[in-house]
Parts: structure tokens; C-alpha cells; sequence
């Protein structure tokens, strides 16, 4: 696929298209194409992981301010997690432009989600050198970090765990959990939890699990410490 479609996208022009390109071509591709003076995508996906790391910190900085440095570290190993990098991969339709070698592309190198995690990466790294951090910066701000969904998180973040060291920090009060509301068929039931520390308590949204709830109790209690400067 032509990277036109791409620059348009992205409202970018390319200044060195093969540049771009090298960062969709894989090893198997360069392995079989050994005539051609042709390098793979890796050592521009080691750039793009650095790269990549830097903005999305100083977004997360910048977002969430009165987040302490444990929460945003959790954070931004979520988004620049394997898992996360190809949903970015494919919200970018970047399986189109990759340069597969046959055997790897017979065998569904094309949606091997590594793979695409790399090419994403790589691409970026390339989008660095070619356009600078601004530009670099412009790409994921417009594309990629107004479409994370941090509440689609919550299962790898332990709310729980953080509101107990954080609270402990500073006196040796108890944090405790109630279901407070239980509501559906058996098959389809939704929980809601209090959690309750001194004179406070909070009550998270509904959940599939009861386990899931006391999470969310617990991120209600740490959003309005945060809020409040308390417990930091």
C-alpha cells in the first residue's frame, strides 16, 4: 500500500519516504531480498521505544499533575505495554505497509501482534528522525493518547494496593471494603463496593466482579486524594 494513504492520515508529509518505509520492512524481508541494499526496521524501533517513552511521560505529567510518581510509572507501562502498542498499530492500519519475507508472511506475520508492535515503534522512530519531536509529539497527542481509554486499565492497575501504601504512609489507620449493592441476574449480576478510611468513604461504579468493584472503590478514594493533596 502506498504510504499516501498514511500522510494523509496523519496530515504529514514524509521528507524521506524510504526512511518511512524501512520502518515496515522486517528482517525476513531483507533476509530474501539479500541483492538489494536493504536494512530491517530494528534499530529504528530501539529509537521510537525511547522516543515513545518521552511523550508519553511528559503526557502523563502533564495530565494527570497531581499523580505521584508510582501511578504515572504504572501508567505508562500500561500504554507502552505490547498489548497497547498494537492497538495503536492497528488503529493506524500499519499491517497494510509492512514488508514481509513469504514464509513469514504465509505463516500470519501480518497480524503476529509482536510484529506489529515493532513496526509501531519503528515508525515512530523514523517519524522522529524525519519530522523532529514536535511533529513526532503532534502524532501521538492527535492520534494515538486522546483515544487511551485509562479506565479500560483499571484491571492492571492496583488501586487497592497503592490507597493501602499511601494511607499507611502517614498513620496506621485501617482501609476497609463492603459490598454495598449487588443487583442483576445471577448470570449477569453487577457489584458496587465502599471503601471506608477515617471519616471518609467512597463508593466506586459497577462492576462484574466483586473484586473489581473494591478496585474501583479504591481509585474513587485515590482521584479525590489527589484531588485534595492528601495522602501523597
Amino acid at each position: 500500500m502506498s504510504l499516501n494513504k498514511l500522510e494523509k492520515l496523519l496530515d504529514i508529509s514524509f521528507k524521506d519516504s524510504q526512511l518511512i518505509l524501512k520502518s515496515f520492512t522486517h528482517s525476513s524481508y531483507v533476509n530474501e531480498h539479500q541483492m538489494q541494499p536493504l536494512e530491517d526496521n530494528e534499530r529504528l524501533e530501539f529509537l521510537g521505544d525511547a522516543v515513545l517513552e518521552l511523550i508519553v511521560s511528559e503526557y502523563l505529567f502533564e495530565t494527570y499533575p497531581n499523580k505521584p510518581e508510582g501511578d504515572l510509572s504504572k501508567l505508562r507501562a500500561i500504554i507502552v505495554c505490547e498489548p497497547s502498542l498494537v492497538k495503536f498499530a492497528e488503529h493506524l492500519d500499519l499491517k497494510h505497509f509492512l514488508l514481509l519475507g513469504k514464509g513469514e508472511e504465509n505463516t500470519g506475520g501480518r497480524y503476529r501482534p509482536s510484529l506489529l508492535a515493532d513496526a509501531f515503534e519503528a515508525f515512530l522512530g523514523a517519524l522522529y528522525l524525519d519530522q523532529g519531536y514536535a511533529v513526532s509529539k503532534r502524532f501521538l497527542y492527535d492520534h494515538i493518547l486522546p483515544f487511551i481509554d485509562f479506565d479500560a486499565f483499571s484491571h492492571a492497575m492496583d488501586y487497592k494496593s497503592t490507597l493501602q501504601e499511601r494511607v499507611q504512609k502517614y498513620n496506621q489507620n485501617e482501609v476497609s471494603y463492603s459490598i454495598v449493592e449487588e443487583k442483576g441476574p445471577a448470570h449477569h449480576k453487577l457489584f458496587k463496593a465502599k471503601v471506608v478510611i477515617e471519616e471518609y468513604n467512597f463508593i466506586g461504579s459497577s462492576s462484574r466482579t466483586k473484586k473489581e468493584a473494591e478496585q474501583r472503590a479504591a481509585k474513587q478514594a485515590i482521584d479525590f486524594f489527589d484531588e485534595n493533596n492528601l495522602y501523597q
